[in-house]
Formats: C-alpha cells, sequence, structure tokens
C-alpha cells in the first residue's frame, strides 16, 4: 500500500509490501518520478527511509530511471493503478516479468523521438508502440560524471525502459526499433558564443583584406568608450589577386574580358586570379596548421568563377573545408556574405565532428538510421545537409515551430506572438499563418545573411540580475548563469529573477528538484534569498528616506514584486517593436508563451501590452523538442538576378524560377520524397529604384502567374506606411523553397471532462494586493473543458503556470491552457512626494519605448538613403516647458540638442501652438546644428491642455546650397548651405503645408547682398516624403503617449516625466562626485584646464571645474576663438550635445538621457565664439567636425581617454542626376586599461557605411581599396586604434567635395601615449598627377581619376615603458 502526501512538508512515502524486492523498486522509482517530486540519487533514496538502497541503484545503474532526469515521468510500470492521491492497490510484476511483457507490445512498432540540445537541458520528447501517452525525458545537456552525450542516453534510456533490453552505454544503439529521430541542437551556437569553432582562415579580394573587421563600421555601443566589438573568427586574411567590377559602359576597357554574370549583370574581369600567387598562400596556411577557408570575392554573387577556382585549388592542397560565399549566400553585398562564410567555416567543421560522433552511436551508422536536423528557418535538413551558417537558431526555430503548428487555427484564429523565457534570455518571435523569416540577423556577435526565423532576443530571463542603482529598480542584462547562478541555488549566486518569484511564491520548491547544496540534494534556499532581500531592502528603504522621510518602508514582498514588474516591462519592449514597427498592433495577438520560467510571467505580460489571451501548450517546457516533430523538410536555392521590373524580365524570372524549383525537388526526391509530398514555394526579391529595402515577395498560389509588383506594392504600403509614385521596380533575386511535407505527429484531442477538479494543495503566492492563498492543480489531472479561475497554480511538468487574479484558465481539447486576461489598465496614482522606485524605472522604460518606436516609425516611413538605411536621425519626447524626457540613442550629435529647438518654438510661437499644427525648423540659431538636419516637431494636448511635445531630426540629402548633397567644404555664410528655416508651420490645424514648404526648400534666398542665388533642393519629392515620415513618427509618439496618460492619468504620467529628469540627474551627480573624489584626493573643488585646436588655428578651451560635495560641474569654454570665416562654427546645441555624451560615456549605466543629465551642469559659452556664432555664419561642418573636437576635449580634461579620430570624413560626390554622401571612421582613442578600436565611427557620429558591391552597383564608382591604415594609431602601453584607408575611382566626370580635420593637428596621445596619425586627402590625376587636397576641398574629376583618403588613427594611452 503506497501513500504520498504533498503540500508545504517534505512528501514522504509509507510502504507496505510483501513482494519481490527489485520489483518493489522499480515501482517505488515509477511513483517518485511520476509525482514529479525527485532528482533521484543515493542521498534521495535514503532519506526517504528505504530498506532496499541496493536493489533502487541497481536499477537506477542500469540506466532505466534516474539521476538526471528532472520533472516528467520516467517511468511506467503497465499495472500499477493509483487513484488521484497517489494512494490504492497494486499487483506488481518483477522486474523481469514486466520487462518482459513491455518487450511484447512494442516487437512491431518503432519509436520516434523529437530533440532539443539545449545549453542547460536536453529535453525528449518520444513517442512509445503501444502507448497512448507520450514519454518526456529531461537531461542536463552536460553531465560527464554520468554519459558522453544526452540525446543518445536519452534515447539509450527509453529504449531499454521500454523494450526490456538491455543496452549499455559502451554499445551503439539498435536502430531496427527506430522509426526516425528528429533533432536541434545548441552545438553551432555554444561554439560561436564560447568562440570554440574550428581555426580558419579568410580568402578575399586584394585591396579588401579587412574588410569584414570594419564590417558598416558602426560600434555596437554608443556609449562604450572601449568600443568593444565581437573578436573576428578567422585567424588570418589572405589576399587573392583578382578583380571584377560591373560594366556600366561597354565602350569602356577591353570588350572581351566582358561577361554576363548569374543575375544579368554584365562584368568585367579586370585582372583574373593569380593561382601561382594565391597556392604560395594557401601553402602558408597549411604550415601554420588551418586548414578550413572561407572565401568571399567581390561581385562572386554573379560571378562566382573565382572562387570555385579557389576552392578547388585549396582542395586539391588537402584543405578539409572550403565556404564559398557565392555557394552559401547568392546576393549582393560582400560584407554580409563573407562574413556568413566566415561563420560556416568556424561552424561546420565542428558540427560535422559532432554529427558523425552522433551518428556511429548507432548500429549501422547513418544509412541504418533515419535522422533530420533542424535549421534556423524552420525546415528539417539530412546530417549531410546540414551546415554551420543554418545551424545557429535550431533550437528555437523548433519552438517558433511548435507553438505556431499546434496553436494557431487550432487554439485561436489570432496571430501568435512566440514568448519563450530561459534562464539568461527571452526569445520573442510572430506567426500568423506563416513563418516571419529575415535574410539577416545577428547572433553571438556574428552577422548571417541566410533565410532564418525572425526570432529576437532580449537579455531579461530568469538568470537577470537584479539591482538597485542611482534610485532606481534595473533587471539584467547581466546574468549570473547557471554558476553560480541565483542565490537560492546555494552556490553563493547574486540576486536574479528566480529569487524575487521564489519570494512571491511563484516559484514553489516542492515541485522543484531538490539538487542544490554540496552533496546536491537539498531544495531551493528560500531563507538565505530572503536574507539577501532584506539587505537590499534596507539599502533601497535608506535611499526613500532620505529623499521623503515620510516615505513607508517597503517590504521584501513588495520589493521583490517590483523587480519582477520591472522584469516584465524589460520583455515587453521587443514585443512591441516586433509587432508595431511592422505595422501591428500588439493587443490583437493571443501570447503563445512556452519555456521554463514563461509560464510565471505570461498573465502579466499579457495585460501590460493589452492582449487578452494567453494560450499556454501542454509540451511548453519541451516545446522545442516538441516542434522538431512538427516540422518539413526544407531545400532552398536561390540566385540573384538584376533588371527592371516589366514583361521581359518576369519571363526571364519564371525561367529561373522553374529551373530552381527543379533542383528543389530532385534534392527532395532523393531524400525518400514523392512528388506528392512536395510543395514549393517561389519569391522575387524586389525594392524600389534608389532605395535599399528589399522585400521578398512570395507566389501566392503555386503556378498562379500573380503580379509581383502590385503585391511588393502592397506589402511595401502595408509594413513602411506608403507607396512610392512614378518609381521602377527593381529585381534583385528569385528563390525557391521546397518543402517535404512529413505530417508526423499531430496534436491529440481529448474527450471532455466531468467533474469538478481537485487541488493538491494550497500555496501562498503575494500578487499586488497582498498574499493570497492559491490552489494548486497537475495539468496531467485536469481535463478538457475544466476552468480555473484565478488566482490559481497550475504544475505542468517542471513548468510552473500561475493565473492570476481576475483572469480564467481553461483547459482546452488539445489539453493545452487557454488564460482569458482581464486587460482592465491598472491606474496607479503618484501618493507620495517623490517617485516609486518600481514605477520610476517602469516609466523610464515607456518613455524610452515611446521614443524608440518614433525612431522605428521613422526608418519604416522614410525613403531617403541616409535615414532608412545609414540611421541619420534621432527621436525624443520633451515635456511642456521643451525640457527632454527621453531620447533614443540613435546619433551622439543629436543628444539633448533638439530641446533647445523645441524651447526655441515655444518661445517663438507662444500661445499660437494648437492641436492639429506641427512645427519644422533647422535654422543653427533656433537650436538646429547644421541646414541638413530638419527637426519637425508636434505638441501633444490632452483635453486641451498642453502636456508633451515629440519631434524627429532627420538628415536629408539635400536641402539646396552652392553644392549637391547640401555639405559645401567653402561655404562662409549659412546661405550657401542651403534653406534656412527658423520656424514654419508644416501641418497647421492639421493639412500639410505643401506649397509653402516647397517654396522654402526650392527657393532658399540669395546671399546677402542679393547677387547670388542659391540653388533650392535638388531632392524635392525625397524631402516632402521624409518630412511626411517625420510626421507620421511623432503621431506614433503621441499615440503612445496618450495611451500611457489612459492608462495611469495624467497627473502620474506628468510626475514621472519630472521624476525620471530627477533620476538622471541623480546618476550624474553621483559620477561627478566619484571623478571629482578620485581627481582632487580630498582637497575641495578641483579645476582642470584643456584645449586642443582646429586645422586653421582656431582653439577650443576649456575650463572644467568639479565639485565633490555637490556632484556638480562648470564647463566653461571662454577663451574659445571667436567665430570663423569657414564653415566649422559649432552652434551651442552642438556643444551641449558634445556634454551630455561624455557625461553618458562616464556614468557608464544606462540612465535615461533626458535634461536631468544637465542639471548637475553648467555650461559657459561665450557668444561670437565659433562655438556660439551669429545666424548668418556658415555651421556645416561644426555638426560634424567641431562637435567630435569638442567631445575629444571633454574626455581628456576628465582624463578619460585619448583622442580619437576628431572627425567625421565627409564625401559627397555628384552631378545633377544624383548625389553621394558618406562619413568614413578612424581610429578610437585608447585608455587606461584598453587599446583603441580599428576602423570605427567614434563619439558623436554611428552611421553605418554602404556595402562595397553596393557603392559599385548604384554610382559611378570603382573602389580599390577600402581597409585599415596601418600603424596609424598612436603607441603606447595601449595603443589608438588605426585609421582607415578609402580609394576611390571614378568612372564618369562628377564634383567631389572632402570634409575633414585633423589634417594638421594630430589625435592626441594621453598620459604619455603617442599621437595618432593625422589623416591626409589626395587626388591621382588620370595623368598620374597626385594632388594634395588638405582637410576641405571641392574639385571635378574626370573618368579615372582616383580620391585617396586615409583618416587619422586614435591617441594611445601611457608610456609604452
Amino acid at each position: 500500500m503506497f501513500s504520498h502526501q504533498t503540500g508545504n512538508t517534505q512528501p514522504h512515502l509509507s510502504v507496505s509490501l510483501s513482494i519481490d524486492r527489485s520489483a518493489a523498486a522499480a515501482a517505488i522509482l515509477c511513483l517518485l518520478e511520476r509525482r514529479n517530486r525527485w532528482f533521484l540519487n543515493r542521498a534521495s533514496i535514503s532519506k526517504v527511509g528505504f530498506y532496499f538502497v541496493d536493489e533502487l541503484e541497481k536499477i537506477m545503474a542500469m540506466g532505466v530511471v534516474g539521476r538526471p532526469a528532472v520533472g516528467y515521468p520516467a517511468f511506467a510500470a503497465p499495472n500499477f493503478v493509483a487513484d488521484e492521491k497517489g494512494e490504492g492497490k497494486t499487483h506488481l510484476d518483477t522486474w523481469e516479468e514486466a520487462s518482459s511483457k513491455m518487450g511484447n507490445c512494442v516487437k512491431e512498432e518503432k519509436f520516434r523521438f523529437c530533440i532539443d540540445r539545449g545549453g542547460t537541458f536536453t529535453d525528449i520528447y518520444a513517442e512509445v508502440p503501444g502507448q497512448s501517452e507520450c514519454h518526456v525525458l529531461k537531461l542536463l545537456s552536460v553531465d560527464p560524471s554520468n554519459y558522453d552525450d544526452a540525446p543518445i542516453e536519452g534515447i539509450r534510456r527509453i529504449l531499454e525502459e521500454y523494450t526490456g533490453e538491455r543496452i549499455f552505454r559502451s554499445t551503439k544503439i539498435p536502430t531496427d526499433r527506430i522509426e526516425w529521430i528528429r533533432m536541434g541542437t545548441t552545438v553551432a551556437t555554444n561554439a560561436l558564443l564560447e568562440r570554440k569553432g574550428e581555426r580558419i582562415a579568410l580568402c578575399v579580394t586584394r585591396g579588401f583584406r579587412d574588410l569584414l573587421q570594419i564590417g558598416n563600421q558602426t560600434r555596437p555601443d554608443i556609449f562604450d568608450l572601449t568600443v568593444s566589438k565581437p573578436s573576428n573568427l578567422y585567424e588570418e586574411v589572405i589576399e587573392a589577386d583578382e578583380r571584377v567590377d560591373l560594366v556600366i559602359d561597354k565602350e569602356e576597357g577591353d570588350p572581351s574580358s566582358v561577361e554576363e554574370g548569374i543575375s544579368g549583370e554584365l562584368v568585367r574581369v579586370r585582372k583574373p586570379l593569380n593561382e601561382k600567387a594565391l597556392k604560395s598562400l594557401l601553402k602558408g596556411l597549411l604550415e601554420k596548421g588551418i586548414s578550413c577557408l572561407a572565401v568571399v570575392l567581390l561581385h562572386s554573387y554573379t560571378y562566382p568563377k573565382h572562387e570555385v577556382m579557389v576552392q578547388k585549388l585549396a582542395l586539391d592542397m588537402g584543405f578539409r573545408h572550403v565556404s564559398l560565399s557565392s555557394a552559401l549566400t547568392p546576393m549582393i553585398r560582400a560584407v554580409l556574405r563573407g562574413l556568413t562564410a566566415s561563420v560556416d567555416a568556424y561552424l561546420t567543421p565542428v558540427i560535422k565532428q559532432y554529427l558523425s560522433g552522433f551518428m556511429s552511436r548507432f548500429e549501422g551508422g547513418a544509412e541504418k538510421v533515419n535522422v533530420l536536423f533542424m535549421q534556423s528557418d524552420g525546415g528539417l535538413a539530412p546530417e549531410r545537409r546540414f551546415s554551420g551558417h543554418k545551424a545557429v537558431l535550431s533550437g528555437p526555430a523548433g519552438g517558433v515551430v511548435g507553438y505556431s503548428q499546434t496553436l494557431f487555427g487550432l487554439e485561436t484564429s489570432k496571430p501568435l506572438i512566440g514568448f519563450d523565457m530561459g534562464g539568461t534570455s527571452t526569445d520573442v518571435s510572430r506567426y500568423d499563418g506563416s513563418y516571419e523569416q529575415v535574410l539577416a540577423t545577428q547572433i553571438a556577435g556574428a552577422i548571417i545573411q541566410a533565410p532564418q526565423l525572425d526570432i529576437n532576443t532580449v537579455a531579461a530571463g530568469g538568470g537577470s540580475k537584479l539591482k538597485f542603482q542611482f534610485g532606481a529598480f534595473r533587471v539584467g542584462p547581466e546574468s549570473v548563469g547557471a554558476h553560480p547562478g541565483p542565490v537560492c541555488y546555494r552556490k553563493g549566486g547574486e540576486l536574479a529573477v528566480t529569487d524575487a518569484n521564489l519570494i512571491l511564491g511563484t516559484v514553489i520548491p516542492d515541485y522543484f528538484p531538490a539538487i542544490f547544496g554540496p552533496s546536491e540534494d537539498r531544495p531551493l534556499d528560500v531563507e538565505t534569498t530572503r536574507k539577501e532581500f532584506e539587505k537590499l531592502s534596507a539599502c533601497i528603504n535608506s535611499f526613500r528616506k532620505s529623499q521623503d522621510p515620510s516615505a513607508k518602508d517597503m517590504t521584501v514582498e513588495e520589493i521583490a514584486l517590483g523587480f519582477v514588474n520591472v522584469a516584465n516591462e524589460t520583455m515587453c519592449r521587443p514585443i512591441r517593436q516586433l509587432t508595431e514597427m511592422k505595422g501591428h498592433e500588439t493587443r490583437n495577438h493571443a501570447l503563445a508563451c512556452f519555456g521554463g520560467a514563461g509560464p510565471q510571467h505570461a498573465c502579466a505580460i499579457a495585460r501590460s501590452l493589452g492582449m487578452s489571451e494567453v494560450i499556454i501548450h501542454r509540451f511548453c517546457g519541451i516545446l522545442s523538442a516538441y516542434g522538431m516533430g512538427l516540422a518539413d523538410v526544407v531545400e532552398e536555392a536561390q540566385e540573384p538576378y538584376s533588371s527592371v521590373y516589366g514583361p521581359e524580365s518576369v519571363l526571364e524570372a519564371s525561367r529561373r524560377e522553374d529551373s530552381l524549383i527543379k533542383q528543389v525537388k530532385q534534392k527532395l526526391r532523393s531524400q525518400g520524397f514523392g512528388d506528392e509530398s512536395i510543395r514549393t514555394e517561389s519569391y522575387l526579391n524586389l525594392r524600389y529604384e534608389g532605395t535599399d529595402t528589399a522585400i521578398m515577395v512570395k507566389r501566392l498560389k503555386e503556378g498562379d502567374e500573380n503580379d509581383f509588383a502590385s503585391e511588393f506594392v502592397k506589402l511595401f504600403q502595408q509594413e513602411y506606411g506608403f507607396k512610392l509614385q512614378n518609381r521602377k521596380i527593381i529585381i534583385c533575386d528569385v528563390r525557391v523553397r521546397g518543402i517535404g511535407v512529413t505530417n508526423i505527429l499531430k496534436p491529440r484531442e481529448l474527450v471532455p471532462a466531468s467533474g469538478t477538479p481537485i487541488p493538491e494543495g494550497q500555496y501562498r503566492i503575494y500578487f499586488g494586493n497582498g498574499w493570497q492563498d492559491t490552489p494548486l492543480f497537475k495539468l496531467e489531472n485536469l481535463g478538457y473543458g475544466h476552468s480555473l479561475k484565478g488566482p490559481a497554480i497550475i504544475m505542468n511538468g517542471n513548468s510552473t503556470v500561475i493565473v492570476e487574479p481576475e483572469c480564467k484558465a481553461i483547459i482546452t481539447k488539445y489539453g493545452n491552457i487557454r488564460i482569458e486576461i482581464n486587460s482592465t489598465p491598472i491606474t496607479i496614482k503618484s501618493a507620495e512626494n517623490v517617485a516609486d522606485v518600481v514605477q520610476l524605472s517602469i516609466f523610464n522604460h515607456r518613455f524610452m519605448g515611446i521614443a524608440e518606436q518614433m525612431g522605428r516609425t521613422l526608418q519604416r516611413t522614410s525613403i531617403s538613403t541616409n535615414i532608412k538605411e545609414r540611421l541619420d536621425f534621432s527621436c525624443a519626447l520633451f515635456g511642456p516647458d521643451g525640457g527632454l524626457v527621453a531620447n533614443a540613442p540613435h546619433v551622439p550629435v543629436h543628444l539633448g540638442s533638439m530641446s533647445s529647438s523645441v524651447r526655441w518654438q515655444l518661445k517663438y510661437w507662444g500661445n499660437d501652438i494648437c492641436e492639429g499644427d506641427v512645427l519644422v525648423t533647422n535654422h543653427p540659431s533656433a537650436g538646429g546644428t547644421h541646414l541638413p538636419d530638419i527637426t519637425v516637431i508636434t505638441p501633444v494636448f490632452d483635453n486641451g491642455k498642453l502636456v508633451f511635445f515629440v519631434a524627429s531630426r532627420g538628415h536629408h540629402a539635400d536641402i539646396g546650397g552652392v553644392t549637391p548633397g547640401s555639405m559645401p567644404p567653402f561655404s562662409k555664410s549659412i546661405w550657401e548651405e542651403g534653406a534656412a528655416i527658423k520656424a514654419f508651420k508644416l501641418v497647421e490645424k492639421e493639412v500639410f503645408q505643401e506649397e509653402g514648404i516647397t517654396k522654402l526648400l526650392q527657393f532658399p534666398g540669395s546671399d546677402e547682398l542679393g547677387s547670388l542665388k542659391i540653388p533650392g533642393t535638388r531632392r524635392l519629392q525625397d524631402n516632402l516624403s521624409d518630412l511626411r515620415a517625420q510626421v507620421a513618427a511623432n503621431q506614433r509618439g503621441i499615440t503612445l503617449i496618450k495611451e500611457l496618460i489612459e492608462q495611469y492619468g495624467l497627473d502620474t504620467v506628468r510626475s514621472y516625466m519630472t521624476y525620471v529628469q530627477t533620476n538622471a540627474e541623480g546618476a550624474v551627480r553621483e559620477m561627478l562626485k566619484t571623478i571629482a573624489a578620485k581627481v582632487s584626493q580630498g582637497n575641495g573643488s578641483i579645476t582642470v584646464e584643456e584645449e586642443d585646436y582646429m586645422d586653421d588655428g582656431s582653439v577650443i578651451h576649456l575650463k572644467l571645474t568639479l565639485d565633490p560635495d555637490k556632484g556638480e560641474a562648470t564647463f566653461d569654454f571662454n577663451g574659445t576663438s571667436p567665430e570663423v570665416y569657414g564653415n566649422w562654427n559649432a552652434p551651442e546645441a552642438v556643444s551641449t550635445a558634445a556634454v551630455i555624451y561624455c557625461l553618458r560615456c562616464l556614468v557608464n549605466v544606462d540612465i535615461p538621457l533626458n535634461q536631468g543629465c544637465l542639471a548637475p551642469v553648467r555650461i559657459i559659452i561665450p557668444e561670437g565664439s565659433f562655438l556660439s556664432p551669429s545666424d548668418k555664419a556658415a555651421v556645416v561642418g561644426g555638426n560634424v567636425l567641431t562637435s567630435q573636437r569638442v567631445t575629444d576635449v571633454v574626455l581628456m580634461a576628465f582624463q578619460a581617454c585619448a583622442c580619437a579620430e576628431g572627425c567625421m570624413n565627409n564625401l559627397t560626390f555628384g552631378d545633377d542626376t544624383f548625389g553621394y554622401y558618406e562619413t568614413i571612421g578612424g581610429g578610437s582613442g585608447a585608455g587606461p586599461g584598453w587599446h583603441g578600436t580599428c576602423g570605427v565611427q567614434c563619439h558623436m557620429t554611428n552611421t553605418r557605411m554602404t556595402d562595397p558591391e553596393i557603392f559599385e552597383q548604384r554610382y559611378p564608382v570603382i573602389l580599390h581599396k577600402f581597409g585599415l591604415r596601418e600603424n596609424s594609431g598612436g603607441s603606447g602601453l595601449y595603443r589608438g586604434g588605426d585609421g582607415l584607408v578609402r580609394e576611390v575611382e571614378f568612372r564618369r566626370p562628377v564634383i567631389v567635395s572632402i570634409l575633414s580635420e585633423r589634417r594638421v593637428h594630430a589625435p592626441r596621445g594621453l598620459n604619455g601615449g603617442s599621437n595618432g596619425a593625422r589623416g591626409i586627402n589626395y587626388l591621382v590625376r588620370k595623368d598620374g598627377r597626385k594632388i594634395y587636397l588638405g582637410g576641405k576641398n571641392t574639385i571635378k574629376v574626370v573618368a579615372g581619376e582616383v580620391l585617396h583618403i586615409l583618416t587619422p588613427g586614435g591617441g594611445g594611452w601611457g608610456s609604452p615603458s
């Protein structure tokens, strides 16, 4: 007789037996496992008080059950019968009899295995012949003391358990009873994260050895002075002496060297591949022990012959693996192709080695077992076709397949948001009837261009660290990891989200494996966790008392709940971004929740997002594994095709499509699929001419000759909110996706349940209104139709589902849990005189989220390259006084400067600002930076009262002026630089004033004497489109602000608008106190003076005064040179932005960027200096040149780091038909403890560089070289970063302008470090003459002339000795 008790006490068994001891042992292990209580080892067995431990351990040693199977039934004795309480009579076979019976019942059928080998756990879902229920097993992925490989161990245990045949770990797995295995693995992801891939080299076209290291030249974190970037995957680089370029003029060069590429473009082989020279380089690699190679040659997407020759030569010489960019991803963009080839070469050998070992563990090897592996695109592939660049999202892809194929259409008609919350991160995805895919993504610091599911990862999970900093709660992005883990893991860890859930009662120790402590037999440590929270609460309450002596102390539970709420808001932000940046309303979705920690947070997340429905899969803890069995086999084929969309090109695209369809069908047939099981999907990759935003357009019906162009226009308008009239559509690629339909796993329907569900026990959970007794139910004891009102707990394997108060859980006919959410907004009143520390963090997220979503709307709806692709824009939120509330960190030079514009407009218009008005300005004297940066400002009203402003600033490609691109190097007055707008109502009473703004842009006026008429904008339609996009971005911000007001009330929102500014002020004060204390060494206020020179000799002088007691600073620029007769005058807003940027870098904490940052700061700029020029002064260079020098001076005064390149190296060229603009990176400055970074955008800019192949395809140029300028960084204990070299040949006459600095005065080193090298600009004429251009110049060039730009290096830090 068995009795099994649960609740808050330790579970125990009482046993009355008169049967064979080994059979009893097997049955007891079965019961323990079935009740989901025990992580079985000798210690946990002994403490129960068994008198036959030896028999139990004998069975465990056989591998049938036991360590480390967690949370799911691992044994099912066929004759065991128990009631709902786990009590009842039973007849037990002996072990031998039970084994014999099980063996007889499965002789004719075969096993099916779905496996997800994750980073921490390996999940196995198995369909067992003769069993109506599946078998689920969870193992540690790495447990070398017990087994070599978790998937093999899981298969072995299940086969052994159900066949009754012992399979020793040293023997191979029999395959005669295995029908198939479907598997996802993190082998590739882990190798990438830990940088433990294969040793590889990169082969690239001569002149581009540093192409992948430079990438798009942006830095990952704009406020990180160390400019930390992921390490290169390759160890060595060799340059292939070859060159292919695109033909723009057939008469140019030797006609015999012209060929048609795969894309239909004409190419010229300027230099055939020098195989002899390459062979010597390859030999050198082999001698260094490198036998894997990634190859990317320019324009190989359309002309792959040279890459194929490299591959053949390398393989003939003994290389083990060669990854060709043209074969992996035949699409234009050399950088993305090269990075993908590097990832593939780095990971594929590792994967192949693992797969080879895995397959060798089966009798007969790969020939005798049907194994398919999950790819990042959600499709399966056989072992021989499973490669590195398609394997990185293998596990998460299984989860997306799992929820999409079992919930959408079956459980809900709403589109789904996948929410997979794990230990260190949370994956977010979307499904609305078809998989949403992206063609390029960044994973573990590596960029991969290949079709893959659109899965967004946020650094927030159960292991996210909890911190109280600068008066606010912060969750993540740092994680406590698996070791030491959270405090409750008994390993001396730090407080994490899991600890907060434990305090609140949503993590239940009784249902968590007791595997902690030195002997791995202790439960979660509640006592120590509470003590750590008590320490933290003392700190938090002390701070609150310092702000308001009457503030009531927060309890430990209130603090824990606060951290969970902040974590939830952190995870809501990417969900909003995923949906709303594509034009979808978040609230119209259902939340499909899975993963170990997700169901605890599901109700709160859904309520915050305005969703009314949550669906939790019955296999939520192992859904990625289950999804493997729902996926189809996929084969992809793609080739480039470049042509204007039209009748002829559509016919050619169809011909190519037919060829690709034959390829994928043949590959699927070779895997055993009949034609009846094969379907194909066809795509054209289309974009508008002159834009860089392509969309993969799917043929709606197989065989249907639908109009791809119409579908493209529809999709473009849906995603970006507008159409481009009279603009040609360009075909970029033809793609076919072949699908071998498997129809393997089908959701099983349950019969309706009867009776009322009986809880297993009662547990106390802390919700927002206090502790509540909450019934706990087991999902296995609930049936179809059962309904549970919240609060309730549902244990689903090892996942805890929390049904919050006012919510209702319903068990569906497929055994899943649907939760109906009461989404009534919870209004929070501002009851105290100081901010609630929890709500402060949440409002920081919400305000920043509004600014970020405005930015995404602007990027989505704009048309110009500068805004849409180079991301040269910023969006912000302001109070009714114009004070900055939140500024999304897009371009640093815009930080804080828009506040000046808003305040100027507020003063100018006074009471003449009405609801429905939108203001526009770009004039430096009105708070602008330079004329191409146009600011659009919209007031926000609530019940007729002005409550906020929203604003967006974007760099327009042309706004008139004396040169194309509106960046004239020699402008002396502002009217030479284009249209200057101090104040204008772009929208008045909701009417867009197109005529008025057109007049301002097209007729900017004349010079001061009226003798020279200044040209107007050359891109009027682009200007109007981008201005409308800015209006739309502002409108998005207004909508989100009004939602916030509706949820919390205007008074609360306005209060927290002030509180977030006060919070930022406190953070900056603490930083200033810390820095001042270090420098002053306790001697009171300190003063530091610093200065630097522009190339004309004008000086920027700074007197920095720090008060270590008050945490205040004065930035006094008296002594700075007067207004200059040139264009590097900088409006005051630029210096303000530079100061805010430097302060944010020095704080080194993710504080909100708002007006509070400047509250402890006084900035003194002498009027009439070139940092505060007159409204007639030319300023186009101040934004892009002087801003960098101000930043260098401020950071040098703080002794933070050496000078960076100090320039944005602005290059423009064009004629009456086109214009091109780019900023070129350089070297960053070294600092105490770090080397400078080479070839990167520094400080006040972070715009992207155009890919070399795009550059040559769309403009009349040949890029001869783009690489690092070796040894240009200053020497020192820590070296400065190297600058860049860019050599551009022009293929037709154009006007070229260069606007640059640091060509005379070098970037300075610090603390004994040497200066970086100065920049150099020169032109090589067609006759061979080399002409030095200086720092600023405009010149007419003819075809064949080459511009050389060598950008400055960063200064070094510390004496080398």
